[in-house]
């Protein structure tokens, strides 16, 4: 028998059941955000189509051997990182600046094409095959031999990470920081260079946290300074919204309708607080409002359910088929999501700076929905990697 007729069969239906639910959630959300009046367009529609599209180009990912994928990586790194040289070059005619960042391509009947996007993809695709290669040529690790990956690790992140800062896209390059540590720190570098790369980020966040609570002016005069304009307002109106009328906006409003909703919301199209870009980067906001604390519980468990999944998947590849390449895989596909839950919902509570972060699977926008959709393909694809194991093995076949 071919495995590959029995792809249906085999699809994490867990994980399918999670993705729809998180698709209802979405077009329910966006219907009601998008009816403030900032923006006209049948984003309900338009979602709709992004998701129906992401899920056949998931399944289509998901049918793809791990390995093939493995081996073209170069290719993909090369055609994401073509994408965002051109983005910079390219005319205003294709290329239109939006809040002042350079970060889309406006294609007609398309809509907008972000290259970052799919950038995140390629990355975690890229330095999982360098984890896995390095260590099939030093399987026994060293200082020297860690050394070594983390200058390969750092020569293929700093290219995309400089380029999209320029543009310039904050939470997009903390994202890309997020995935090269995470794998990272997943593989099987020394403990000491473990506790060195967390320690030195722990250090400066403690710092930072010191200077802005016991040196409030030095921080605003001196340091904040040093920073971009549109970085220094979102700081400013993170640390104080109503004090920064204009940069705290949108947080002031988050706080406002994310408190008034309390425990069980206003009700499904009540909500009464207006919030730029709601139906994007405010998604979480209007379901606080509308179902208040119960709604925003049932979404951060819907996520906390595929995260758990994902994470099973990553150690039944590494269990099963000692598949280091299809498990970094994951542990990047993880540690994207973690970091846009965290920063996105973070944001909209005042607990962390705005960023143009999407909540994953929620917020609207084809780029961001496409390229996590082809997460989950490349997740189920590693799925199917010990599937395929454990099948042959059960007959006999050439593992068995």
């Amino acid at each position: 028998m071919n495995p590959k007729k029995t792809f249906l069969k085999s699809y994490d239906s867990i994980l399918l059941i999670i993705i729809f639910s998180l698709m209802i959630t979405s077009i329910v959300a966006v219907y009601s955000a998008s009816r403030n009046g900032q923006y006209n367009g049948d984003f309900v529609i338009k979602q709709s189509a992004f998701y129906l599209i992401g899920m056949i180009i998931s399944i289509l990912v998901a049918t793809i051997d791990i390995n093939r994928i493995k081996k073209i990586n170069w290719i993909i790194y090369g055609t994401c990182l073509s994408l965002l040289l051109i983005l910079m070059f390219a005319p205003y005619s294709i290329a239109r600046p939006v809040n002042g960042a350079k970060a889309w391509f406006q294609l007609p009947f398309f809509g907008t094409l972000q290259p970052s996007e799919f950038m995140k993809i390629s990355l975690i695709i890229s330095i999982s095959a360098v984890v896995d290669q390095h260590y099939k040529l030093y399987p026994i690790a060293n200082l020297k031999k860690d050394l070594i990956l983390l200058s390969e690790i750092l020569f293929i992140t700093l290219p995309p990470i400089l380029i999209i800062l320029i543009q310039p896209d904050t939470g997009m390059t903390m994202l890309l920081i997020v995935i090269s540590i995470s794998i990272t720190l997943s593989s099987k570098i020394k403990l000491s260079l473990v506790v060195l790369l967390i320690s030195i980020p722990a250090l400066i966040v403690s710092a930072l946290l010191v200077i802005i609570s016991k040196f409030p002016v030095y921080f605003e005069r001196r340091m904040l300074s040093l920073l971009m304009p549109h970085q220094r307002s979102r700081i400013e109106g993170w640390l104080d919204p109503f004090a920064h009328t204009d940069a705290g906006f949108q947080t002031k409003q988050g706080l406002l309708a994310i408190g008034t909703g309390q425990l069980s919301g206003k009700g499904y199209l009540n909500g009464s607080v207006y919030i730029p870009e709601e139906h994007t980067d405010f998604i979480f906001a209007n379901i606080g409002e509308e179902f208040g604390f119960i709604g925003g519980a049932i979404v951060i468990t819907l996520f906390f359910l595929l995260l758990s999944r994902i994470i099973n998947i990553a150690l039944s590849a590494l269990n099963h088929t000692n598949n280091l390449f299809g498990s970094m895989i994951c542990v990047g596909t993880i540690s994207v999501l973690a970091f846009q839950i965290f920063q996105n919902i973070g944001m909209t509570i005042g607990l962390l700076p705005v960023t143009g972060i999407t909540l994953p699977f929620i917020s609207y926008g084809g780029s961001s929905l496409l390229s996590n959709m082809i997460l989950i393909g490349l997740t189920q694809s590693v799925r199917n990697s010990y599937n395929d194991y454990m099948f042959y093995s059960s007959i006999g076949g050439k593992y068995g």
